[in-house]
């Protein structure tokens, strides 16, 4: 499909990924002039009426739904006996890639990917949509930070006994029990393939396994769940109410739908206790939060802490103390002696404030003036917005000098650095040149199409970029594994520049077709099932031949281009000469005989002069008349003469 164009609109770049029932192109919408990505069903399975429904409902399901989390879809149709989808396009890797890097993700990633994921399926459910095949396949992690879910392949309108009616659709980790035992699937059991997802993210692995896919569909159908905290430490209480809520056997006891499922989720990501858990959860599922207050045993009454650190209780004097001394009234001597003391202790105290105000003041002359306190230490502004960035510089009353510099690692338009670097501390006043980062620099592309693909990924290295994947064999008047094209991140051919450490990807030749012409049919099957082709019988073909022998192989059939290995091909074999039968030419006259033949497409002879050739009659032909012969054969036409 790579270089053709649907429907005169979406011209194809690149492919992005291939799966059951489709595969998934990279595309320019020349009419809008954005990159979108066409879902494309298997030519296998286009006239399969079945398949052609489940993609088709994939595409009226998805267009009902509008949300920042859930992929959009803009257009669906049919061209070159293809039908299409037309999705957003989103630079991305799913959730099950990350869980493969990863093994486990953090407890906040976690809540960030499933706050996203319930968003998404909550607005799906408002509108009356079962996604049913929820998994970390289906959940999009872009290159900027969006999180989205797709593939409503197997989505359908909720009803009140909304069944397969076949066999089970749907990854058999994540299915709920009721579609193991039942086939029947509501908003509840995409909850329950949500609280798989969960515990896989948070332990790495799925909670049931099996050499066969009927032993997992009956840990389902038989076994509980097994909250995550058993298995990994990043699972936090409430994580594991979650867990243990979403996949109980029992839809009843699950949340009503994903929003119900998202008021107890979101406010985890905020540190908080959700609202009203106890009344959430089912009884038996959550306990609820820690009480505030504890009934004191045997009495009724309440301890409340807060209480206890505000008011102290009133203590009765113990019945056998000793009774107080009464007090002695001072005296009018000690009262005045008293009075002295006071006054001698508040000059001292008066005369310690002033000395400490006084080398307070010069203290901070000193550290203002001459000491470390005249100058300041550059903030880090790496990766803020330049206007933030020259904020925070002229806080510190220091003098900005713009400037640009290339960057890897942020992103055009940002602050790269300073310099002086973060840390360093200069006079206040004194100039500071702010970094504006253009991006990675441009670096020119070198030439090595036409390179051995070991040696053309040495190029591509040693220019500054980085080597992607070998996108596609293809067959070429090339040798084999030579480069015969590279596209960029973005599916499109390069230019004279690019990106520094960009990506490039690369389509390798898989050598010239076969030359079968010549060959016996079997030779010639042989040779390019060698070569990694299938030789189709439908796509067979026959003609006459005068130079290739009857049976022998005239040309190769192909019916894509470029011709890939695995690509169907066919063979145009020669049925040999086309024969024609001697018409026959007794009792004609000698020439009238004879420009018969001619006319007929064979060479006639005869042994009669010229001269004589008026006076005689044609009495039969060798070969005789009614033979078939190639057209052009030699005819010598037999005869007598009447004088």
């Amino acid at each position: 499909m790579i270089g053709q164009t649907l429907d005169g609109r979406y011209a194809i770049r690149s492919r992005i990924a291939r799966g059951g029932m489709a595969m998934v192109y990279l595309a320019n919408d020349l009419r809008l002039e954005r990159r979108v990505a066409v879902k494309v069903m298997h030519l296998h399975l286009a006239e399969e009426e079945n398949f052609t429904r489940r993609f088709e409902q994939e595409a009226r399901s998805a267009a009902r739904l509008s949300h920042p989390n859930l992929v959009n879809v803009f257009d669906q149709g049919h061209d070159q006996g293809r039908t299409y989808l037309v999705m957003e396009y989103l630079p991305s890797i799913t959730l099950r890639d990350l869980l493969k890097q990863q093994k486990r993700l953090s407890t906040d990633e976690a809540l960030e990917i499933g706050e996203a994921v319930l968003s998404g399926l909550a607005a799906a459910h408002r509108a009356g949509i079962v996604h049913r095949d929820l998994k970390p396949e289906n959940v999009l992690l872009a290159d900027d930070g969006r999180i989205k879910l797709g593939d409503f392949g197997l989505a359908r309108a909720v009803s009140a006994n909304t069944t397969t009616g076949q066999a089970l659709l749907g990854t058999i980790a994540y299915l709920s029990p009721e579609l193991v035992t039942r086939g029947v699937a509501d908003a509840r059991s995409d909850l329950y393939a949500f609280g798989i997802m969960m515990y896989e993210m948070l332990t790495g692995e799925q909670p049931f396994t099996g050499e066969q896919p009927m032993q997992i569909a009956y840990q389902h159908a038989h076994s509980e769940v097994p909250v995550p905290s058993l298995v990994s430490d990043q699972a936090t209480p409430e994580l594991d109410e979650l867990v243990r809520w979403t996949t109980q056997r029992d839809p009843e006891l699950r949340p009503s739908d994903a929003g119900e499922a998202l008021e107890y989720l979101a406010p985890l990501r905020q540190g908080l206790v959700p609202p009203n858990a106890t009344r959430v959860l089912p009884t038996g599922v959550l306990d609820g939060p820690a009480p505030e207050t504890t009934v004191l045993p045997g009495t009724g009454a309440q301890w409340d802490d807060a209480a206890a650190t505000t008011a102290a209780p009133a203590v009765a004097p113990a019945p056998d103390a000793a009774p107080e001394a009464p007090a002695v009234p001072a005296t009018p001597i000690d009262r005045a002696a008293g009075a002295a003391v006071k006054r001698r202790r508040r000059g001292v105290i008066a005369a310690l404030v002033v000395t400490a105000l006084v080398a307070l003041a010069g203290g901070t002359g000193w550290w203002f003036g001459q000491g470390p306190g005249s100058r300041v230490a550059i903030p880090d502004v790496a990766g803020s917005e330049m206007a933030e960035a020259r904020a925070a510089l002229e806080e510190r009353t220091l003098v900005v000098e713009p400037t640009q510099c290339s960057s890897l690692e942020v992103a055009a338009g940002l602050a790269v650095s300073t310099e002086p670097e973060a840390g360093t501390r200069v006079d206040r006043g004194a100039s500071v040149r702010l970094c504006e980062s253009t991006g990675p620099r441009s670096l020119d592309v070198p030439t090595f199409v036409g390179e051995p693909l070991g040696e053309a990924e040495r190029i591509i290295e040693d220019a500054g970029f980085t080597v992607g994947k070998v996108l596609e064999k293809r067959f070429s008047d090339a040798e084999a594994d030579v480069v015969i094209a590279a596209l960029g991140e973005n599916g499109d051919a390069l230019g004279d520049t690019y990106p520094e450490q960009g990506r490039i990807d690369l389509i390798v030749s898989a050598g010239p077709l076969p030359d079968v012409a010549g060959m016996t049919a079997k030779q010639a099957t042989a040779e390019l099932e060698d070569r990694g082709l299938v030789v189709d019988p439908e796509l067979a073909s026959e003609e006459h031949s005068d130079d290739v022998p009857k049976g022998d192989v005239i040309a190769l059939t192909t019916n894509t281009d470029p011709v890939r290995p695995g690509d169907s091909v066919g063979l145009h074999t020669s049925l040999g000469p086309q024969l024609f039968e001697i018409p026959d030419v007794s009792g004609m006259g000698l020439q009238e005989a004879m420009d018969a033949l001619s006319g007929a497409g064979f060479a006639p002879t005869t042994l009669v002069p010229d001269a004589l050739r008026q006076f005689a009659k044609a009495t039969g032909t060798d070969p005789a008349a009614g033979d078939q012969v190639p057209a052009g054969t030699e005819i010598r036409v037999k005869s007598t003469i009447s004088l």
